[in-house]
């Protein structure tokens, strides 16, 4: 059964950094993408950041530069580190997973992808 759970978050004043953890256990596809969304109060769910089995990465303009997507394939944990928080990142963020073709095959469709695994969801807050 594959699960993913996330950790990491939490209250932060604007301009700190946190670090988003994403446990995934049962995952045995050797080809995939994996996300984090997030989702705002009163908005819609938005795709922040995506890295995929070849360890290509594909960021939303609104984060590029201050958050980074990573995987530690040993331990298998999906990272997402966010610096220089604003306020607008407060939301809930989830990891997501999908088995599957690479990033550079989906072209922009990867932005309305339906992730057929995700997590419950940890909740930022970021305070100005």
């Amino acid at each position: 059964q594959i699960q993913l759970a996330e950790s990491g978050g939490g209250p932060v004043q604007a301009g700190g950094s946190l670090r988003l953890s994403c446990t995934v256990s049962g995952w045995s596809y050797r080809y995939y993408v994996m996300a984090w969304v997030r989702q705002a109060p009163g908005k819609e769910r938005e795709a922040v950041a995506f890295i995929d089995h070849g360890e290509d990465t594909l960021y939303a303009d609104s984060v590029k530069g201050r958050f980074t997507i990573s995987l530690d394939r040993a331990k298998n944990i999906l990272y997402l580190e966010m610096n220089r928080l604003v306020s607008e990142d407060t939301g809930v963020y989830s990891c997501a997973a999908d088995a599957g073709r690479p990033l550079k095959a989906r072209g922009k469709d990867i932005w309305t992808a339906l992730f057929g695994y995700w997590g419950q969801g940890t909740q930022v807050t970021v305070s100005s």
